[in-house]
């Protein structure tokens, strides 16, 4: 795919009082109508959204940010985000029947995730947060290999070199700090240029994930060095109970200009402007003119985590709206309208999402019991004494248990 057709200024904008949120040249402080419009501008898209397709399904030009695809391509990114949201419905079932310990959904997300994640390019690396299913499946990542960690069956099923794709993280925001050294280490190591080959660096997180000081200190690395790293947030509007509004005076995405990077605001819900902002900024890092933030703009329409309850902190209406928004549905609805796929093609993709699920839903029943050899032998690279000594004193405790069974025992 061709990138967009006319790239963005990389020049840093400058903060006017006009500004959502600006402040007041006198008193410094923002009025109250300012701090009104910059939380409206936090949770409605408003004119800076980039969208190349419409919740209805209508396809629209940006004079910055435009993708040519082809249908076939554009039927690829239907396929992966009905298989992905099936494979994330089929772990939400299984958490519920008490096979995994947990499960974090991605509902919703499904756009926001298929386009980051095939704007990237082979040598490019990812680094996640833990609800980053969708960019793990384009990564090559088979979803038992991330189900197996929800299971508690080990501590992460893939290697990150060969995939290019780190271990989730638990500690939000911390792999912003993760991400940004290792682009660091890209610039230093000559792999930022013209090149064919050249890579840059992607950090997923949530909105929620923006008050962490590790992301703010990872902002300021990035920009210093100017590091190859797109920091693509993913505001689905609540960080578990708090909305984004609670956050933030301003949309996310003007928190770049305080860093002298680029922000965007992308439709979240839209695959293909996802698609082609991430691949433009991508395209940025690798050349040398990194970092940038993309804000894409979506919504969580499942509980933050299945120990969470949505319905204790926000209201049905806002759910229904946002589902008018689905980002399955805009594609399938243009692919129908503009003669791109038959009933045939939607048959056959819904009859291989139930057979995945179904193989899914086994393996992860197959997988097996983890010995203890798991929790001690992966902890360095090579041996310890003092890690050997208490594999050992563990095993011995655990065969205590063995000799009560077999006599004697209370």
């Amino acid at each position: 795919m061709p990138p967009p057709k006319k790239k963005a200024q990389r020049a840093t904008p400058q903060v006017t009082k006009a500004d959502v949120g600006a402040p007041d040249a006198v008193s410094q402080r923002p009025s109250p109508e300012q701090v009104i419009a910059g939380l409206r501008a936090t949770s409605e898209g408003g004119p800076d959204l980039v969208q190349l397709l419409t919740p209805e399904g209508e396809r629209v030009h940006h004079p910055d940010f435009d993708i040519d695809i082809s249908p076939e391509e554009l039927r690829g990114l239907y396929r992966d985000m009905v298989l992905v949201r099936r494979a994330d419905r089929e772990a939400n079932s299984l958490q519920r029947q008490g096979q995994l310990g947990l499960w974090v959904p991605l509902l919703g997300q499904e756009a926001a995730q298929i386009g980051a994640g095939r704007a990237m390019r082979p040598q490019d690396y990812g680094f996640p947060g833990y609800r980053e299913h969708g960019v793990a499946w384009c990564r090559g990542i088979d979803p038992v290999q991330i189900l197996s960690m929800y299971r508690g069956t080990d501590h992460g099923g893939w290697d990150p070199q060969q995939q290019r794709f780190n271990m989730y993280t638990i500690v939000i925001g911390n792999q912003v700090l993760n991400a940004t050294g290792y682009a660091m280490g890209q610039k230093f190591d000559g792999k930022v240029g013209p090149e064919e080959d050249a890579e840059a660096t992607i950090a997923f997180f949530g909105d929620g994930a923006t008050s962490q000081g590790d992301v703010h200190e990872g902002f300021v690395w990035a920009t210093v060095y100017n590091a190859p790293v797109v920091f693509f947030c993913q505001n689905n509007q609540w960080a578990i109970s708090e909305p984004v509004e609670r956050q933030t005076r301003v949309p996310i995405y003007h928190r770049a200009r305080g860093y002298g990077f680029p922000g965007i605001r992308v439709d979240g819900n839209d695959v293909l402007a996802t698609l082609a902002v991430t691949k433009w900024a991508m395209d940025e890092c690798r050349t040398g003119n990194g970092p940038v933030l993309i804000e894409a703009f979506t919504y969580r329409m499942d509980a933050h985590t299945t120990s969470d309850d949505p319905t204790r902190y926000r209201l049905s209406d806002e759910l229904e709206a946002w589902k008018l928004k689905d980002p399955i549905e805009r594609v399938r609805v243009h692919l129908v309208r503009e003669g791109l796929a038959d009933q045939k093609f939607f048959d056959e993709l819904e009859a291989e999402a139930d057979d995945r699920a179904a193989t899914l839903r086994q393996a992860v029943r197959d997988l097996p019991n983890p010995g203890i050899d798991n929790i001690f032998d992966n902890v360095y690279a090579e041996g310890s004494p003092h890690l050997d000594a208490q594999k050992a004193e563990f095993q011995a405790y655990l065969d205590g248990f063995a000799d009560s069974a077999h006599g004697g025992g209370h």
